[in-house]
């Protein structure tokens, strides 16, 4: 049977753990209530035991200890935020009063915390369920605008080629507010916005949504690519897209220039200025950000729930604790307590859920709850009995694979320093780059384990679908099955290449076998984790476009893998020249070498994924204004020279270019030490509580972090081959820089789990469980 305790913390919000009751803290203070009563027992008289046992088990004083234990008192706060505290008083004698009152100091200190915190967060999600509320009547008026002007005969083709809609709608000034609050804290609020401008009427209409809506356009200026001020009568609208791609960047401003001459005819063709252009593909924006707020906001009462039931469930079971060590009967006393506190009682939030439930399946999902269920409580994949086996099954398969390859080449002598230049050039590219592509996903399989193990709530860090997001036997059987097939592909060309076939009769099967992965990642059947291959992709496209893209978390850490993956990179350049160009077809793999451009092309393919980094470093510094990413684009313009000092010294091989590697290396790496310590894994702080740590760590062995940092020490090092051209002997040098380039890929593997331990602390801290996502409606003042 599964005690309480790992039940309760296995089942808690990770998030909001500090909020939660400290069940652990109590249960110490119990134990040491129970070890020193055991104490005082042992040095009683037999008499005093015996009038005890006499006192303690007749009937009327049984009565009069159920009332007269405890009595827990109900005052007013001196701060009027934190309403009601409780404060409990012992009135019956016990065993150690010192221990008791510190158990039952920590006891109200709890009840009372999880009150204030309950209160906060309904209050934090009411008021986004009315922001909510009033967006959707919003939209409702926008849509029923755009249905009457298609009722009143705008043909489909009309409709087809303007993008904008003149439409006149209702709209009651109490139903739109200032949302400002419900964004505050957000890191989307930077965005630059694309806007509509709408001005309100003062006629007031009883019941529904009624205060005539018109356009005007007196006066205005274009203050940035985000929108327009413009003067008006009454009040302003405007929709908020944020502009997070190249698309909507553009858009925005094609929108703008085309809602000048849209807002120019208009006044043309109607002096009074009472029709309202709405644009399709913005409104289209707007209803998807409304329809993932509810969806947020849902999570986030199922979040308060369970907070609420698993905080109960924490105080019956430490008090039964209490009246079993205590043979006392305070459980029916401070229960009653906690039973009629606020966040017990209140069912705001209760009410709140089912209102959102009936909103989404009226307005998202056509009256099909089935349907909204989806969205609203996505049922997590079961673990199938099936992947175990396959992985297993692969595994097998591999590693037979990977001996039969190792004895094969051991007696070809294709990897000693005699090997086959042919074969080194051509094919041992091919594996060397799957294997550091593989290993790196195996590495985030055993990361995704690991954090599943701390409660690090990876996939709400990286804004993965929780239904769709790979688990970490998914990530194994990718690469078992993968590695297996490379492998398996290699010992047959291996093995024909033995038997004396030619190269020209063999040569195309790397190839084939690069293509096949190729075609799988692009595949666009609904098969192989087609969501998550397309994830994949959608992700590169923003690392390479960087500057264009808005950078979010899952961005910004897949550029930091590929800065670990320059030599899987050039690999594949080196493949995609040796094929595209046809140089395998007369065994010319000198061929790219010779050419200027590819020679160029290796340079910049050292040191691009540490300027794509740089530009999202970048991207962010001008969209938050932290100085701390310039700091951080410093770091990787220091690992651009260094990796371009390092092919330029490959090139050369000259004394002038040695110093510079070793100068810029130098002074690279010491800025990267500096921030992996300090600034990613938060270590290295001399006045925490933790020597040399931070305060709040997920690991319990604190000697794991040392050893980290030692280990990050010395991988970072790695460089330094380049310079003592150090190589185990009978070994072909490509094989050592292989294995160096494989323990690169290590170091950021436990560089990835810190990462999340860091991100996942900081998350806790402002307790963020659900995402916020920005409303498109907003109110603006004249003045703006």
């Amino acid at each position: 049977m599964v005690k309480f305790s790992k039940q309760f913390e296995g089942q808690l919000v990770p998030e909001w753990k500090e909020a939660f009751v400290d069940y652990w803290q109590l249960k110490k203070d119990i134990k040491k209530i129970h070890q020193q009563t055991n104490n005082k027992q042992s040095k009683k008289s037999f008499s005093d035991k015996l009038f005890s046992c006499f006192r303690e088990y007749t009937f009327l004083e049984h009565k009069q200890r159920e009332h007269k234990a405890i009595q827990v008192h109900k005052r007013l706060a001196a701060s009027a935020s934190k309403r009601d505290l409780y404060e409990t008083e012992l009135i019956e004698q016990f065993a150690d009063n010192d221990a008791a009152m510190e158990f039952f100091s920590c006891l109200d200190f709890q009840l009372n915390k999880v009150n204030q915190f309950f209160r906060t967060k309904e209050k934090e999600f009411l008021e986004r369920g009315d922001s909510l509320t009033e967006q959707m009547e919003i939209l409702i008026e926008l849509k029923d605008a755009v249905k009457q002007k298609r009722a009143k005969g705008t043909s489909s083709q009309d409709l087809k080629e303007d993008d904008s809609i003149s439409g006149t709608i209702s709209c009651d000034e109490e139903s739109i507010k200032d949302s400002t609050d419900a964004e505050q804290g957000l890191e989307n609020t930077t965005d630059e916005l694309d806007k509509l401008d709408i001005e309100f009427s003062d006629s007031p209409k009883s019941g529904e949504l009624g205060k005539s809506l018109r356009t005007t356009k007196e006066g205005g200026k274009l203050r940035s690519l985000s929108g327009r001020i413009i003067n008006c009568k009454g009040k302003n609208l405007r929709i908020h897209i944020p502009l997070t791609n190249p698309t909507q960047t553009f858009s925005a401003i094609s929108y703008l220039l085309w809602d000048d001459l849209v807002n120019q005819s208009s006044k043309k063709c109607d002096p009074e200025g009472n029709k309202l252009h709405i644009n399709k593909k913005k409104l289209h924006h707007a209803e998807k950000m409304i329809k993932g707020a509810f969806i947020e906001l849902y999570k986030g009462l199922g979040h308060l729930r369970t907070y609420r039931n698993l905080n109960m469930l924490a105080f019956v079971k430490i008090l039964k604790k209490f009246d079993k060590v205590t043979n006392k009967q305070v459980l029916p006393i401070y229960l009653r307590v906690v039973e009629s506190s606020y966040f017990n009682i209140s069912d705001k939030a209760l009410k709140l859920a089912d209102e959102v439930e009936e909103l989404f399946v009226k307005h998202f999902s056509q009256d099909d709850r089935r349907m909204a269920m989806k969205y609203l409580k996505p049922t997590h994949r079961k673990e199938s009995h099936f992947v175990t086996f396959f992985i297993g099954l692969f595994s097998g398969c591999f590693l037979s694979l990977l001996i039969g390859y190792i004895i094969m080449a051991h007696i070809t002598g294709m990897y000693s320093t005699k090997s086959d230049v042919m074969y080194m050039e051509t094919v041992y590219p091919v594996l060397s780059m799957f294997s550091l592509l593989f290993l790196h996903f195996f590495l985030y399989g055993c990361n995704i384990v690991m954090w599943r193990k701390v409660r690090i709530n990876y996939s709400f860090i990286f804004e993965l679908s929780t239904t769709k997001a790979m688990k970490h036997s998914d990530v194994f059987l990718i690469c078992t099955a993968s590695m297996a097939a490379v492998v398996g592909v290699l010992f047959v060309h291996l093995t024909l290449v033995a038997k004396g076939y030619s190269y020209s009769q063999v040569e195309a099967i790397p190839g084939l076998l690069l293509l096949g992965f190729i075609v799988i990642l692009f595949c666009p059947f609904n098969i192989i984790y087609k969501s998550s291959r397309y994830r994949f992709l959608s992700v590169m496209r923003n690392i390479i476009l960087s500057p264009l893209y808005k950078v979010v978390m899952l961005d910004f850490f897949m550029a930091d893998q590929l800065c670990s993956q320059v030599p899987m990179l050039r690999n594949l350049e080196h493949i995609a020249c040796y094929y595209i160009t046809g140089s395998y077809k007369t065994q010319d793999y000198q061929y790219c070498m010779r050419t200027t451009y590819y020679r160029d092309l290796a340079y910049a393919v050292s040191f691009l994924p540490y300027y794509w980094r740089a530009m999202q470093c970048a991207r962010r510094w001008f969209e938050e204004g932290d100085k701390s990413h310039l700091v951080n684009l410093g770091k990787y313009v220091s690992a651009m020279l260094a990796a371009g000092a390092k092919v330029a010294y490959e090139k050369e091989k000259s004394n002038g270019w040695l110093c510079m590697v070793v100068v810029i290396s130098s002074a690279a790496t010491l800025y990267q030490l500096y921030w992996d310590f300090v600034r990613d894994w938060g270590l290295l702080q001399f006045h925490s509580k933790n020597p040399w740590l931070r305060d709040e760590l997920m690991l319990r062995q604190k000697f794991i972090y040392y050893f980290s940092m030692a280990l990050n020490l010395v991988l970072r090092l790695a460089w330094l081959q380049t310079v003592f051209h150090y190589n185990f002997e009978k070994v072909d040098y490509r094989v050592t820089m292989l294995f160096l380039a494989a323990l690169e890929v290590v170091r950021r593997g436990q560089w990835n789990f810190y990462r999340l331990e860091n991100e996942h602390l900081n998350n806790a801290g402002k307790f963020r469980a659900v995402k916020n996502v920005p409303l498109p409606f907003h109110e603006v003042d004249e003045q703006d």
